[in-house]
Protein backbone atom coordinates (compact mmCIF):
# COMPACT_ATOMS: atom_id res chain seq x y z
CA UNK A 1 0.00 0.00 0.00
CA UNK A 2 0.92 3.69 -0.46
CA UNK A 3 1.85 5.10 2.84
CA UNK A 4 0.31 8.17 1.58
CA UNK A 5 -3.09 6.57 2.68
CA UNK A 6 -2.29 7.32 6.38
CA UNK A 7 -0.10 9.85 6.37
CA UNK A 8 -1.27 11.33 8.99
CA UNK A 9 -1.15 8.03 11.48
CA UNK A 10 2.00 6.94 9.99
CA UNK A 11 3.82 10.99 11.02
CA UNK A 12 2.37 10.43 14.70
CA UNK A 13 3.47 7.01 14.71
CA UNK A 14 5.42 5.42 12.75
CA UNK A 15 6.11 2.23 13.97
CA UNK A 16 2.84 1.34 15.25
CA UNK A 17 1.50 2.42 12.20
CA UNK A 18 3.36 0.33 9.84
CA UNK A 19 2.71 -2.79 12.52
CA UNK A 20 -0.88 -2.13 11.73
CA UNK A 21 -0.39 -2.61 8.02
CA UNK A 22 1.38 -5.59 8.27
CA UNK A 23 -1.53 -6.69 10.59
CA UNK A 24 -3.88 -6.74 7.66
CA UNK A 25 -1.82 -8.58 5.56
CA UNK A 26 0.47 -6.29 3.36
CA UNK A 27 4.25 -7.58 3.07
CA UNK A 28 5.16 -4.23 1.03
CA UNK A 29 4.49 -0.95 1.39
CA UNK A 30 5.70 2.34 -0.65
CA UNK A 31 7.20 5.37 1.52
CA UNK A 32 6.57 8.66 -0.01
CA UNK A 33 9.02 11.12 0.85
CA UNK A 34 10.74 9.04 2.29
CA UNK A 35 14.04 11.02 3.57
CA UNK A 36 11.88 13.02 6.09
CA UNK A 37 10.87 9.90 7.93
CA UNK A 38 14.67 8.94 8.78
CA UNK A 39 15.42 6.32 10.54
CA UNK A 40 11.63 5.69 12.31
CA UNK A 41 10.73 4.54 8.91
CA UNK A 42 13.82 2.26 8.57
CA UNK A 43 12.91 0.28 12.44
CA UNK A 44 9.39 -0.04 11.60
CA UNK A 45 9.52 -1.86 8.33
CA UNK A 46 11.77 -4.01 10.22
CA UNK A 47 9.72 -4.30 13.13
CA UNK A 48 6.43 -5.04 11.12
CA UNK A 49 8.17 -7.30 8.82
CA UNK A 50 7.57 -4.98 5.52
CA UNK A 51 9.55 -4.59 2.92
CA UNK A 52 9.36 -1.38 0.55
CA UNK A 53 10.37 -2.10 -3.05
CA UNK A 54 9.51 1.06 -4.51
CA UNK A 55 9.56 4.47 -2.76
CA UNK A 56 7.81 8.14 -4.35
CA UNK A 57 10.57 10.99 -3.35
CA UNK A 58 10.47 13.86 -5.94
CA UNK A 59 14.22 13.76 -7.08
CA UNK A 60 14.14 15.64 -10.26
CA UNK A 61 16.42 19.05 -9.94
CA UNK A 62 17.55 17.34 -6.98
CA UNK A 63 20.80 15.75 -4.69
CA UNK A 64 20.58 12.44 -6.52
CA UNK A 65 23.08 10.43 -4.86
CA UNK A 66 21.50 11.97 -1.73
CA UNK A 67 18.04 10.11 -2.84
CA UNK A 68 19.25 7.20 -4.63
CA UNK A 69 21.76 6.41 -2.11
CA UNK A 70 19.25 6.84 0.92
CA UNK A 71 17.02 4.38 -1.38
CA UNK A 72 19.78 1.57 -1.48
CA UNK A 73 20.09 1.54 2.16
CA UNK A 74 16.37 1.15 2.87
CA UNK A 75 16.39 -1.79 0.37
CA UNK A 76 14.14 0.20 -1.98
CA UNK A 77 14.40 -0.70 -5.91
CA UNK A 78 12.98 1.76 -7.49
CA UNK A 79 12.27 5.28 -6.41
CA UNK A 80 9.29 7.01 -8.45
CA UNK A 81 9.57 10.71 -9.25
CA UNK A 82 5.72 11.56 -8.18
CA UNK A 83 4.86 14.86 -9.59
CA UNK A 84 6.20 17.54 -11.81
CA UNK A 85 3.83 20.47 -12.74
CA UNK A 86 1.51 20.60 -15.24
CA UNK A 87 2.66 23.62 -17.25
CA UNK A 88 5.36 21.03 -18.17
CA UNK A 89 3.87 18.68 -20.31
CA UNK A 90 2.29 20.83 -22.91
CA UNK A 91 4.64 20.75 -25.70
CA UNK A 92 6.72 18.41 -27.31
CA UNK A 93 10.17 20.26 -26.06
CA UNK A 94 9.23 20.12 -22.61
CA UNK A 95 7.85 16.98 -21.95
CA UNK A 96 11.14 15.74 -23.98
CA UNK A 97 13.26 17.55 -21.25
CA UNK A 98 11.54 16.14 -18.54
CA UNK A 99 12.35 12.32 -20.02
CA UNK A 100 16.14 13.94 -20.58
CA UNK A 101 15.80 14.57 -16.64
CA UNK A 102 14.45 11.25 -16.10
CA UNK A 103 17.12 9.44 -17.93
CA UNK A 104 20.09 11.26 -17.01
CA UNK A 105 19.18 10.39 -12.99
CA UNK A 106 18.83 6.77 -14.26
CA UNK A 107 22.57 6.69 -15.03
CA UNK A 108 22.86 8.17 -11.48
CA UNK A 109 20.53 5.64 -9.48
CA UNK A 110 21.96 2.53 -11.28
CA UNK A 111 25.78 3.50 -9.55
CA UNK A 112 23.60 2.85 -6.54
CA UNK A 113 21.95 -0.11 -7.70
CA UNK A 114 18.30 1.48 -8.32
CA UNK A 115 16.20 2.67 -10.85
CA UNK A 116 14.03 5.30 -11.63
CA UNK A 117 10.48 5.44 -12.14
CA UNK A 118 7.66 8.22 -13.11
CA UNK A 119 4.66 8.32 -11.72
CA UNK A 120 1.56 10.53 -13.65
CA UNK A 121 -1.86 12.22 -12.31
CA UNK A 122 -3.93 13.76 -14.50
CA UNK A 123 -2.88 16.18 -16.40
CA UNK A 124 -0.26 13.86 -18.10
CA UNK A 125 -3.24 12.54 -20.14
CA UNK A 126 -5.03 15.42 -20.46
CA UNK A 127 -2.30 17.17 -22.80
CA UNK A 128 -1.66 15.80 -25.80
CA UNK A 129 1.40 15.75 -28.04
CA UNK A 130 1.72 14.84 -31.51
CA UNK A 131 -1.59 13.11 -31.44
CA UNK A 132 -1.02 10.81 -28.35
CA UNK A 133 -1.32 11.80 -24.70
CA UNK A 134 1.52 13.42 -23.00
CA UNK A 135 2.16 10.54 -20.80
CA UNK A 136 2.88 8.01 -23.91
CA UNK A 137 4.81 11.11 -25.67
CA UNK A 138 7.22 10.63 -22.65
CA UNK A 139 7.62 7.18 -22.60
CA UNK A 140 8.58 6.89 -25.91
CA UNK A 141 11.48 9.49 -25.26
CA UNK A 142 12.72 7.59 -22.02
CA UNK A 143 15.85 5.09 -21.48
CA UNK A 144 14.69 1.54 -21.55
CA UNK A 145 15.23 1.41 -17.74
CA UNK A 146 13.22 4.35 -16.71
CA UNK A 147 10.03 2.37 -15.83
CA UNK A 148 6.28 3.95 -15.26
CA UNK A 149 4.32 3.72 -12.29
CA UNK A 150 0.29 4.33 -13.69
CA UNK A 151 -2.23 5.87 -11.23
CA UNK A 152 -5.15 4.10 -12.94
CA UNK A 153 -7.77 6.46 -11.08
CA UNK A 154 -5.85 9.92 -12.18
CA UNK A 155 -5.71 8.12 -15.81
CA UNK A 156 -9.57 7.54 -15.79
CA UNK A 157 -9.72 11.54 -14.43
CA UNK A 158 -7.81 12.87 -17.06
CA UNK A 159 -10.65 11.49 -19.99
CA UNK A 160 -8.29 8.35 -20.83
CA UNK A 161 -9.76 4.59 -20.39
CA UNK A 162 -7.01 3.13 -18.51
CA UNK A 163 -7.18 -0.54 -19.26
CA UNK A 164 -6.56 0.52 -22.97
CA UNK A 165 -3.47 2.85 -22.25
CA UNK A 166 -1.88 0.15 -20.02
CA UNK A 167 -0.59 -1.94 -22.89
CA UNK A 168 0.28 1.21 -24.93
CA UNK A 169 2.65 1.58 -22.66
CA UNK A 170 3.93 -2.19 -22.40
CA UNK A 171 6.57 -3.26 -20.21
CA UNK A 172 7.68 0.17 -19.12
CA UNK A 173 4.76 0.08 -16.46
CA UNK A 174 6.24 -2.13 -13.42
CA UNK A 175 3.72 -0.97 -10.87
CA UNK A 176 0.20 0.72 -10.61
CA UNK A 177 -1.91 2.46 -8.04
CA UNK A 178 -5.31 0.81 -7.40
CA UNK A 179 -7.89 2.96 -6.26
CA UNK A 180 -11.94 3.24 -6.88
CA UNK A 181 -14.44 6.43 -6.78
CA UNK A 182 -16.43 8.12 -9.51
CA UNK A 183 -13.48 9.34 -11.35
CA UNK A 184 -13.22 12.71 -10.58
CA UNK A 185 -11.47 15.47 -9.15
CA UNK A 186 -12.48 15.32 -5.82
CA UNK A 187 -10.09 13.42 -3.40
CA UNK A 188 -12.52 12.98 -0.87
CA UNK A 189 -14.99 10.77 -3.12
CA UNK A 190 -12.69 7.95 -3.18
CA UNK A 191 -13.60 5.25 -1.49
CA UNK A 192 -12.30 1.44 -1.08
CA UNK A 193 -11.42 -0.60 -3.99
CA UNK A 194 -14.53 -2.53 -5.30
CA UNK A 195 -16.48 -0.21 -4.11
CA UNK A 196 -16.25 2.68 -6.67
CA UNK A 197 -16.73 2.43 -10.42
CA UNK A 198 -13.32 1.60 -11.96
CA UNK A 199 -12.95 -1.65 -13.53
CA UNK A 200 -10.40 -3.27 -11.11
CA UNK A 201 -10.20 -6.74 -12.74
CA UNK A 202 -9.86 -5.28 -16.00
CA UNK A 203 -6.78 -2.97 -15.10
CA UNK A 204 -5.26 -5.37 -13.47
CA UNK A 205 -5.47 -7.86 -16.22
CA UNK A 206 -4.31 -5.16 -18.49
CA UNK A 207 -1.10 -4.97 -16.48
CA UNK A 208 -0.83 -8.56 -14.73
CA UNK A 209 3.21 -8.31 -14.12
CA UNK A 210 2.59 -5.21 -12.63
CA UNK A 211 2.79 -4.59 -8.57
CA UNK A 212 -0.39 -3.71 -7.41
CA UNK A 213 -0.26 -0.79 -4.57
CA UNK A 214 -3.32 0.59 -2.92
CA UNK A 215 -3.78 3.58 -2.08
CA UNK A 216 -6.37 6.06 -1.38
CA UNK A 217 -5.67 10.52 -1.71
CA UNK A 218 -8.96 11.23 0.60
CA UNK A 219 -11.58 9.70 1.42
CA UNK A 220 -15.13 10.56 3.36
CA UNK A 221 -14.08 8.06 5.90
CA UNK A 222 -12.13 5.89 7.47
CA UNK A 223 -8.45 5.92 5.05
CA UNK A 224 -7.15 2.71 6.94
CA UNK A 225 -10.24 0.91 7.26
CA UNK A 226 -10.49 1.37 3.50
CA UNK A 227 -7.29 -0.20 3.12
CA UNK A 228 -8.15 -2.91 5.10
CA UNK A 229 -11.71 -3.03 3.04
CA UNK A 230 -9.61 -2.83 -0.27
CA UNK A 231 -6.82 -5.52 0.87
CA UNK A 232 -10.13 -7.83 1.36
CA UNK A 233 -11.51 -7.47 -1.55
CA UNK A 234 -8.32 -7.92 -4.10
CA UNK A 235 -7.22 -10.74 -2.14
CA UNK A 236 -11.07 -12.30 -2.33
CA UNK A 237 -10.83 -12.10 -6.05
CA UNK A 238 -7.32 -13.06 -6.00
CA UNK A 239 -5.58 -10.36 -7.10
CA UNK A 240 -3.13 -9.81 -4.51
Amino acid sequence: MQLYTVRELLTEDTVGTLKRIADIGFTQVEPFAFLTFGDALREGLAEAGLSAPTTHQGFIGGDLDEVFGAAKELGVETVIDPFVAPERWQTAADVAQIAEQLNAAAEVAARHGVRVGYHNHAHELESRIEGVTALEFFAGKLAPEVVLEVDTYWVAVGGVDPVALLPTLGDRVVALHIKDGPGTTETKDQVAVGQGSLPIEQIIAAAPDALRVIELDDSRGDRFQAVADSFAFLTAKGLA
